[in-house]
């Protein structure tokens, strides 16, 4: 009994030991935005600016991970907008950037974005080409509540070396061009 214990407490040991060598899995920039415009079309909302009705669509978003050295991650969003007003529509390009912070969330095994800020935003309509603020804040709030509710990245558990990863504690860093994970400690 005791050489059964003593087997089953090496071969714990030495998994953990080959586990802890185990190189980082990385996602990349182009990970992140693969996954992010299978759901930009689900950013579309109806809002209303100063009374005029305005309806707007993201139509794609850009990733960078660890810009200048940060451990932040930033989404250059685009997108377009109709403003209807006395029965005719308008149509406006709005560009975004926006700024957060990636979590890991173990028990959905994905990462989402939080303290989210507004860093740029311009909009161009019918000649006009300049920050309008009333505008930026509605698509901030389009982004900003989509990014609450889903992840950037979710963890592709069937495969075999991501599936031994998330099965132990994992730490997350975030370097230049992507977010590594290691395993960690409890």
């Amino acid at each position: 009994m005791r050489k059964l214990i003593a087997l089953a407490w090496l071969t714990l040991l030495l998994s953990c030991s080959q586990l802890q060598q185990m190189s980082a899995y990385n996602v990349s920039e182009a990970d992140l935005e693969q996954l992010l415009r299978g759901q930009v079309s689900k950013l579309t909302q109806q809002a209303t600016v100063a009374g005029i009705p305005l309806k707007m669509q993201v139509d794609n978003m850009q990733v960078e991970i660890g810009p200048d050295n940060s451990d932040r991650v930033r989404l250059n969003t685009s997108a377009s907008a109709a403003l209807s007003l006395f029965g005719l529509s308008y149509p406006a390009n709005l560009q975004l950037q926006v700024e957060g912070v990636p979590y890991y969330d173990g028990t959905e095994k994905a990462v989402y974005l939080r303290s989210v800020k507004l860093l740029d935003s311009n909009i161009e309509a019918s000649g006009y080409r300049g920050n309008l603020a009333p505008v930026s804040n509605e698509l901030f709030k389009l982004v900003n509540s989509f990014l609450a509710t889903n992840p950037v990245y979710r963890l592709d558990t069937t495969n075999p070396t991501v599936k031994l990863l998330t099965a132990v504690p994992l730490n997350m860093a975030v370097q230049n061009g992507r977010i590594s994970f290691m395993p960690g400690k409890n």
